[in-house]
């Protein structure tokens, strides 16, 4: 059944379940105790790959960037870019935070005319503002409540969906879906604006992209009620602690379930690779994503590693 968003007694934000969305500040407290895991990469610079290209009709081509950030180009448009950051930190500081292991696939100047940017949720390493002023992207879909975070940058308003809510871009019927997890952009904000992924529906079929998300029932939900979809980009990293992460973020384990449950035929990995969140290796969700699908019997082009700035092109039919 597809319902909108629900919101608790303090007007925040739940998940599609009804749980209150991220972790308890005693649990955060703790794992913030426990370290901070594998000592910090140094950044590495892909080798370069070919031009993304018009892909052929029914396909879409993919292009890897970095972490959630895909170029999607579909055969008669639109052209597509999720999630964009090319900073150098995803943090609200310049000095400080998360830093890039890897620099981005594509450069800004390589990238083609835009149709749309789809931001998932607020998160800074998701909706970064000095690259959408870089973008000057024609326009902008996200969730309920984040387009204050541009105009209050100088930036136009995007238009806001809440879950399953639609709208067109070209030819295409972008729909946003349901996710567990959280948004936050700065103190006693939590769970103010809305968090989800998207669905792009165009007549040869479909894709998904999942945004950051959690294993949970609204997966099947999304299979059934949107899909199938011939590609789905869904999340492999930032996992560990498990006992923390696990409510909001997918291990690969539960990524391939996840597959599975959206009804997708080939799936492509992200947020994986680029900055480095949680304790587990930089490289270890990519190996772990391999054993599991090992584990599930899965062929090696149902669930893809892309490389950065690699891009892939993919039938939309399922």
């Amino acid at each position: 059944m597809r319902q909108g968003a629900r919101r608790g007694p303090d007007g925040r934000f739940l998940n599609p379940d009804g749980s209150t969305a991220g972790n308890p500040l005693r649990e955060v407290w703790r794992m913030m105790r426990e370290g901070a895991g594998t000592p910090w990469p140094r950044q590495v610079t892909d080798p370069a790959e070919d031009p993304p290209a018009e892909p052929p009709p029914g396909h879409a081509a993919v292009t890897f960037i970095g972490h959630a950030t895909f170029l999607i180009r579909l055969h008669g448009g639109p052209t597509l870019l999720t999630d964009p950051i090319w900073s150098e930190r995803c943090s609200p500081f310049s000095f400080a935070g998360p830093r890039r292991a890897r620099a981005p696939g594509l450069s800004l100047d390589a990238l083609p005319p835009l149709d749309a940017v789809l931001l998932s949720h607020n998160h800074y390493d998701h909706l970064d503002v000095p690259t959408l002023r870089a973008l000057k992207a024609p326009r902008v879909i996200t969730g309920l409540g984040n387009s204050r975070i541009l105009t209050r940058n100088r930036l136009p308003a995007a238009a806001e969906l809440d879950w399953w809510g639609e709208t067109s871009i070209g030819r295409a019927t972008v729909t946003y879906l349901p996710a567990r997890h959280f948004s936050a952009r700065a103190i006693g904000d939590r769970g103010r604006s809305l968090w989800g992924g998207f669905a792009v529906r165009v007549a040869e079929g479909s894709l998904l992209f999942a945004g950051d998300t959690a294993y949970g029932g609204h997966l099947h939900e999304i299979g059934t009620e949107a899909g199938p979809f011939g590609v789905g980009l869904i999340p492999i990293g930032a996992y560990e602690p498990n006992w923390f992460m696990r409510a909001v973020h997918m291990n690969p384990e539960e990524a391939v379930r996840a597959r599975a449950e959206t009804r997708t035929r080939t799936a492509v990995a992200m947020h994986f690779g680029t900055f480095k969140l949680t304790q587990e290796g930089i490289d270890e969700p990519a190996r772990a994503l391999a054993e599991a699908c090992s584990s599930a019997g899965l062929a090696g082009d149902d669930f893809i590693v892309p490389r950065f700035g690699q891009t892939l092109v993919l039938p939309l039919g399922a």
